[in-house]
């Protein structure tokens, strides 16, 4: 039986969200424990090692009643709902270790199983360190790369949305020298449809404004400062704005992203990582979202990374995983009122 029949089952309204924490070395353990006393838009279960959250919990001094989650009983008022998935070997505040790599990642497939089961409504995501990932020989690039070979799905956008932007990337996490040649006509109309598709079935937007930022220094100068704009990206917007898209463009991002311009656009299209997320972050830190466009499933993420200096010191705020809670639960709403 899914989450959501469950739900009617039971006469619970909220949204059933797995939340993976992450990197057990850093902050995740202490935001998920954080969770709990919360008043939250959505019935939140955890996926995690039960050991390390009440460790962690000790350790920032929480008192944190962990309840084992089962489909066949009760969602827990009282408690924080943990499904349980082992560690390796214990884990430290601040230390990381290789060892605890594939922890992580089951802990991600678990959740992405359960939701494209049916189990879960939404998943969301606290941060990895895919150093540690990398250097226990499993090649990992990030959480958008992963969920998508998990649902076999041939594209996904990344998008982040904070400070009153959505800021969605044609690319992600390339290395700047190689983000030209990995702009692609094909990549990039998929890309805007992906986006435009998705803010008018889970943001309810009915016909998006995107505005499409140039790669180039002013968008190329006609030319003089590269030619990817008019060879790649200007023929992508024409073919799309014939088939009724409103999209802007390409244009400088050095412009672009001023305040009342912004307002006429309901996402900016950036062409890589540092060209669109530093303005937003600039403007969102600690309550920006990440969302992942284009699954099967829906999945939402904090904006900051691991933070291992801070782990088990309590000096954090669990603004983001609740803002990334609260978008989980709104768009799994808007994907039940539109099925």
């Amino acid at each position: 039986m899914s989450a959501s029949a469950v739900s009617e089952q039971r006469g619970d309204s909220k949204p059933l969200v797995a939340v993976t924490p992450g990197e057990p070395a850093g902050i995740g353990p202490d935001l998920a424990v954080m969770l709990f006393g919360k008043t939250l838009p959505a019935r939140v279960v955890v996926i995690a090692d039960r050991t390390l959250l009440d460790a962690r919990a000790r350790e920032l001094g929480l008192s944190v009643p962990l309840v084992d989650y089962s489909l066949e009983a009760p969602f827990s008022e009282t408690g924080l709902n943990v499904l349980h998935v082992p560690l390796a070997v214990a884990a430290r505040a601040g230390t990381l270790d290789a060892r605890n790599a594939r922890y992580v990642l089951r802990t991600l497939e678990v959740a992405v199983d359960g939701c494209q089961r049916g189990t879960f409504e939404a998943m969301v995501t606290a941060p990895v360190h895919k150093g540690v990932i990398n250097d226990a020989g499993i090649p990992f690039t990030g959480h958008t790369e992963f969920l998508a070979e998990r649902t076999h799905t041939p594209q996904v956008v990344m998008m982040l949305a904070g400070g009153g932007m959505r800021v969605a990337l044609a690319t992600t996490h390339v290395a700047l020298k190689d983000v030209a040649g990995a702009l692609t006509q094909q990549g990039i109309e998929r890309g805007l449809r992906i986006v435009r598709d998705e803010l008018r079935a889970r943001f309810g937007i009915e016909r998006p404004c995107i505005a499409v930022a140039g790669l180039n220094p002013h968008a190329g100068e006609s030319g003089h400062l590269g030619r990817e704009e008019i060879d790649i990206i200007v023929p992508v917007l024409e073919r799309l704005r014939g088939e009724g898209y409103d999209l802007k463009g390409p244009l400088p991002a050095d412009t672009l992203f001023q305040p009342d311009r912004l307002r006429d656009y309901d996402a900016v299209y950036a062409m890589y990582h540092d060209q669109g997320l530093p303005v937003l972050k600039y403007a969102s830190f600690g309550s920006g979202i990440n969302i992942t466009l284009g699954l099967p499933i829906i999945r939402t993420s904090v904006d900051h990374g691991t933070a291992l200096d801070l782990a088990g010191t309590g000096r954090i705020d669990s603004g983001s995983l609740i803002a990334a809670i609260t978008l989980a639960a709104e768009l799994a709403r808007n994907r039940s009122i539109v099925h």
